[in-house]
């Protein structure tokens, strides 16, 4: 199974990040084929940001307003068809953050890696 990629947009603001899961369906999207249900290209149908910019680092999902902000609209469907024909792949996925904090699970309540 081949790793998810990450299509990055350089935003004004922030920059955005949809997760893909084969990039040579995004190649059939971008010339033309839009027959291709959305769901079958990106492996998380949700449109993630980097306040620090650039495509490494902490991802969350972006807010309706932070798509709005940027892209016009909120709409999701509208927003990952253009990151998917106007985006940049990555070529490789990191992290994502999806509302949970950021400790390590792997440690007890309360206590720090040192």
């Amino acid at each position: 199974m081949a790793q998810p990629h990450k299509l990055f947009w350089k935003g004004s603001d922030y920059d955005f990040v949809v997760f893909i899961e084969d990039s040579n369906l995004v190649q059939k999207y971008k010339g033309g084929d839009t027959t291709i249900p959305l769901i079958d290209i990106v492996s998380i149908y949700k449109v993630f940001i980097n306040r620090q910019g650039g495509v490494e680092g902490v991802l969350d999902e972006a807010s309706k307003s932070e798509l709005a902000n940027e892209f016009g609209s909120s709409d999701v469907d509208a927003i990952i068809k253009k990151i998917l024909v106007e985006g940049t792949d990555k070529n490789s996925a990191g992290s994502f953050h999806s509302g949970e904090n950021g400790k390590n699970d792997s440690m007890g309540a309360g206590e720090v890696a040192h």
